[in-house]
């Protein structure tokens, strides 16, 4: 399965979002996305089985429990894959960070941020 494929679904998508956190208890995970989505512990358990399948999780067992951690991996190779679109995004990004920084400057002086060129002659 494509990490695309992995990554569509909002179920995995919370799941990898869960243990951003940190390793978490299969049981802990279960009760967050049951919660959530209104599915099923079995359900739940497919969808750690497709992620550990990917590579996307690891698990290990502590006596009885089950922990769930993220692995890097494959979030490295979905990065590699929109690096040459970030050329999209990058540069409003940066625009925006300079904006905010241009507005923080002129609330510390007590006044208001240089109007930009669009903003003199509407």
């Amino acid at each position: 399965m494509h990490a695309f494929d992995i990554l569509g679904d909002p179920v995995r998508r919370r799941i990898l979002e869960l243990l951003t956190a940190g390793e978490l208890p299969a049981g802990e995970i279960v009760a967050a996305v049951g919660e959530r989505f209104g599915i099923s512990q079995p359900a739940v358990s497919q969808h750690l089985k497709v992620l550990r399948e990917s590579g996307f999780v690891t698990v290990r067992a502590a006596g009885t429990r089950r922990l769930y951690s993220l692995e890097a991996a494959p979030l490295r190779a979905v990065d590699d894959w929109l690096d040459p679109f970030r050329r999209f995004w990058a540069p409003h990004l940066d625009a925006l960070a300079t904006e905010i920084a241009r507005g923080k400057r002129a609330r510390r002086q007590g006044g208001t941020p240089t109007p930009t060129p669009d903003e003199e002659h509407p």
